[in-house]
């Protein structure tokens, strides 16, 4: 049955819980412009946590679209503290969540987000709470994947300009030098760059044997179908953004052979049990594919549901719920490591050159590397 691990998890809670207060949670994601694949997915998530299992506790959502600068998603902010929530859904682009955690900190709001980029949970904020696991979980996973698995020697790294590409590229050259394969090459893309073959012909001369890629999905895309329809069918390590169905309709099958990925999950990767179930009620409700975003929101949006629940109503009491306890979720366990990060797991999957569905390769436990 749909949701039934959350649903029983919630079970208890709500059994002792009291009359409901009506309440709208702020949804402030980019759903236009860069990342608009992966902010409609963490909206499609948010709405659809609070509306399945929200109801009980009076909640309902309001999305407002945040764009993708810094500015969009301040504004959306603060429009939405004055309604005085007691908790927002945050944009996952970094360099907006960067700019709304001062504003979230002197009102003293939790904020609720699936942004990989390290730095927001690095600035001593107690209103940050990150559902998908950030650099330190997913690269550990990424780089662990390329050499233990895969053999690579000679890495090539090519990484996103902006903050979230930057985060992710430091964490993989620390990493990989520890596994004793450093970077041979590496090199920023700007996010408006389309033609990639300069890049892959820089990165060639240096005679990788694997590429490790950094990039926001449109621009992984294109990195892939560019290398491969140039001849060069080297394997591929991407980030998260490769693993979303979005990314990979704008590839063939055939592209995708010898690509794999990092994650948090791979909702369509998994046959039966709870996520599939999720899998089959988000297509009903949506018409699209799920992905490790849509579900990772989905449970952050759960548990703040949990915390209503539980008692929590303010917004100080929901934020030392959240900062106190463990939630079984539906793609893994989350708990505060005393910093707002709440996800310590990741998966690696694999495309095999038939389908654009891809299969879950290896699973990575609390592989954070700050804890």
């Amino acid at each position: 049955m749909f949701l039934k691990k959350t649903a029983i998890a919630l079970a208890a809670i709500l059994a002792t819980a009291g009359s409901a207060r009506a309440e709208t949670v702020p949804v402030l994601v980019p759903i236009t412009g860069f990342l608009s694949l992966e902010g409609t997915s963490q909206r499609n998530g948010a709405v659809m946590a609070i509306d399945t299992l929200g109801a009980a506790e009076g909640l309902e959502t309001e999305v407002t679209d945040t764009g993708t600068t810094p500015e969009g998603a301040v504004t959306a902010l603060r429009r939405a503290l004055a309604d005085e929530p007691s908790a927002a859904v945050s944009s996952m682009l970094g360099t907006q969540m960067l700019a709304m955690i001062p504003v979230a900190d002197r009102a003293g709001v939790p904020l609720l987000t699936v942004s990989g980029t390290a730095r927001i949970t690095e600035l001593g904020s107690p209103n940050v709470f990150r559902f998908f696991p950030g650099d330190s979980v997913v690269k550990v996973a990424q780089a662990r994947y390329a050499v233990e698995k895969l053999g690579a020697r000679r890495p090539a790294l090519l990484y996103q300009t902006t903050a979230y590409g930057q985060s992710g590229a430091a964490h993989l050259k620390e990493i990989l030098a520890g596994l004793g394969a450093p970077l041979v090459f590496e090199e920023a893309i700007d996010i408006s760059v389309k033609d990639m073959l300069p890049a892959l012909t820089r990165m060639q001369a240096a005679e990788p044997d694997i590429l490790l890629l950094h990039l926001h999905s449109g621009s992984t895309a294109l990195v892939i179908r560019q290398a491969r329809e140039s001849g060069n069918m080297f394997p591929v390590v991407a980030g998260s953004a490769m693993h979303q169905p979005t990314t990979a309709a704008l590839l063939e099958p055939a592209q995708l052979k010898d690509v794999c990925a990092e994650s948090a999950s791979s909702p369509i990767s998994e046959p039966v049990g709870p996520v599939a179930d999720f899998t089959a009620e988000y297509r009903k409700r949506f018409g699209i594919e799920p992905d490790a975003f849509a579900l990772a929101q989905y449970d952050g949006a759960a548990m703040l549901v949990a915390a209503r629940a539980a008692g929590a109503k303010s917004a100080d009491e929901v934020r030392d719920w959240l900062a106190a306890n463990s939630f079984d979720g539906l793609a893994m366990t989350y708990k505060s490591d005393g910093k707002g990060n709440m996800a310590h797991d990741a998966v690696v999957v694999c495309y095999d050159g038939k389908s654009r569905v891809p299969a879950i390769a290896s699973r990575y436990e609390n592989v954070d590397r700050t804890n």
